[in-house]
């Protein structure tokens, strides 16, 4: 069987892709991949979504999208896209389990959490280190924490961790903020939140006793390091785009976002691509929404001028 069209990811840039090429009677096929959903998945309250004006959480966000979406034919698959083969049509997107075929392709597999790359890190994953202050905050109740970062990725956690924790530091390693004004005002407004500036987390400490125990900080100004006990520390310092899958079958710059002209067009003819993906500009779900429309829009036209030009080619050859 080919599919019409394959969407791979199930974020807000997925789902609408989904929702616009199943009302176009496309019956889409989605892949949702490792974290369906994505980011929106461990994020706190959505408040800047328009027709959300209490705000919305994005899990539950995302399940809206999802059921919306269905409710129009779309089929979901759980499974993780393991290789793609975009050389001739009709493309192969292949998974654990499968291999799929496909007119059109729309990737939206969106952007996952940077970490700090620190041995320790790894080690203790789960066990006092997160990317997820929702997923894991609860754990924290009147413990203090730190929050690595500057963007409104750690701000926004910092905030969410107040609500369990009896303190959070931010540790930056500016001077100032990048993230927006309004998430700043609220940090500064904050009782339980303080600045460590200047700073970076060398280690984290605890892997013998496997929970973090503390972290070894840096003053890039002083040039002096100190070791700081906590219960947690929170990465917050941004996204890298999974695209790796792509790379030698598509145009992908230095920072590794896919290359899109003319809309979602890659460089492949029926192949689109949308959301946080190969946008570094603006990286909100509203635009990934809005370019997973884009996407759909573009592969319907797509398949339809295919179509016509087989159609007259069909005619041609019976005269």
């Amino acid at each position: 069987m080919v599919e019409n069209v394959v969407i791979i990811g199930s974020g807000p840039a997925g789902h609408t892709a989904a929702l616009y090429a199943a009302r176009a009677e496309l019956k889409p096929l989605v892949i949702e991949g490792f974290q369906p959903g994505g980011q929106l998945t461990i994020t706190t309250e959505v408040e800047n979504y328009p027709g959300y004006a209490h705000g919305v959480m994005g899990p539950e966000m995302m399940n809206i999208f999802k059921e919306q979406a269905g409710r129009f034919g779309t089929r979901y698959i759980f499974g993780q896209v393991t290789g793609v083969d975009f050389s001739k049509r009709p493309f192969r997107i292949t998974t654990d389990d499968e291999t799929y075929a496909a007119k059109a392709v729309i990737i939206a597999t969106g952007a996952s959490a940077k970490l700090l790359g620190l041995p320790a890190e790894a080690d203790l994953m789960g066990r006092g280190v997160s990317a997820c202050a929702t997923c894991d905050g609860f754990f924290f109740k009147d413990k203090g924490l730190i929050v690595v970062g500057g963007g409104d990725t750690a701000i926004e956690e910092a905030i969410f961790l107040t609500k369990y924790a009896t303190k959070v530091h931010i540790v930056h390693r500016r001077d100032s903020l990048r993230a927006s004004k309004i998430m700043q005002e609220r940090a500064f407004a904050n009782a339980k939140i303080d600045f460590i500036w200047n700073t970076t987390v060398e280690d984290i400490l605890g892997v013998q006793e496997k929970q973090v125990t503390g972290v070894v900080l840096k003053d890039h100004k002083t040039g002096t390091v100190s070791r700081m006990p906590i219960d947690g520390v929170f990465i917050g310092i941004g996204h890298k785009p999974n695209s790796d899958l792509f790379v030698g079958e598509l145009d992908i710059n230095e920072s590794g976002y896919i290359l899109t002209h003319d809309g979602t067009k890659t460089k492949i003819p029926g192949v689109f691509a949308c959301g946080d993906v190969q946008d570094w500009t603006y990286r909100q779900a509203v635009t990934a929404a809005g370019s997973g429309c884009m996407a759909a829009i573009d592969a319907e036209r797509f398949l339809a001028a295919e179509e016509h030009e087989h159609a007259a080619k069909a005619r041609a050859a019976k005269r």
